[in-house]
This record gives C-alpha cells, structure tokens and sequence, in this order.
C-alpha cells in the first residue's frame, strides 16, 4: 500500500462538477493498492498517517501531527501510485490490486480513518475526479507499508 501525502491549507476533490470532500488544513492523501496488500497494512498506514509530524509547532519545526491540529484528512483513490516506471515510456501496472481489491481495501482505509478521525472526506474510488488543493510549503511525502 502505498500513499503520496500532501500538507495543504485546504484541498477538495470534485466529481461531475459536485463536491465529493472538502478540507482546510490538513492533508491530501492519495492512495495507491497493490496485489499484495491487506487490512494489517492498510491499518499500519494509517496510523502512521494519523501520527506523522508534518505541521509547525510553535517553533515553526515539524513536531504536531494532524489530530494535534484537528486538521482535515481528504482521500482520493489512485491507481497509479503504483505504476512500475523503471523501464519504457509506459507504466505498467501488473503489481496493482484488482479493481475489487482495490475497491475492498480503499473503503476499508476510509472507513476506519472516519472511525478514528473526525474530519475525514473522500473522493469516489474509481471516478474521474478533479482535486484542487493549495500545497502548503511545499510539503510532500511519499509512504509505503
């Protein structure tokens, strides 16, 4: 399982032109599902998600995590965190889980994101989606479990 996180000011994902989720502060994370993973690894992400110290104290240091600040945590599906981009000009796809998998797992994350944070919104697993967001540093990371 894989996840790109993003610290935002505030970030929102639109599907057909209707708001699906919507954030301040907080952080975008965008989810990629690989063959192999399970409910344990999707458990072990998020708690690192929850506990990951990206936000300013008042020192201006990366010490809080997101429930310190009560920000918002926004989801987004995406398939191509996973990509294999080592060779060609195409990426492949072959270590992605099954569209069922993918689904089974994704609603799993979210459900016990909402379970344990209160701010939690979404974006809808496999739509089109567009996702506005206002980077806030730039601060990105990439996690895996």
């Amino acid at each position: 399982m894989k996840a790109l996180i993003q610290r935002v000011k505030s970030a929102s994902v639109d599907v057909n032109n209707e708001t699906t989720g919507k954030i301040n502060q907080g952080i975008l994370l965008f989810l990629g599902v690989e063959k192999d993973d399970n409910e344990a690894k999707a458990d072990k992400l998020l708690k690192k998600i929850l506990g990951y110290r990206i936000f300013a104290d008042e020192d201006g240091k990366m010490n809080l995590n997101l429930q310190q600040i009560n920000g918002g945590l926004i989801i987004v599906s995406q398939f191509t965190l996973v990509a294999e981009t080592s060779k060609g000009l195409r990426p492949g796809f072959s270590l992605g889980a099954s569209p069922e998998l993918g689904e089974q797992l994704y609603d799993y994350f979210v459900s016990q994101a909402q379970q344990q944070h209160e701010i939690t919104e979404t974006g809808i697993f496999g739509a089109d989606m567009q996702v506005n967001l206002i980077n806030d540093g730039p601060v990105t990371f990439w996690l895996e479990c």
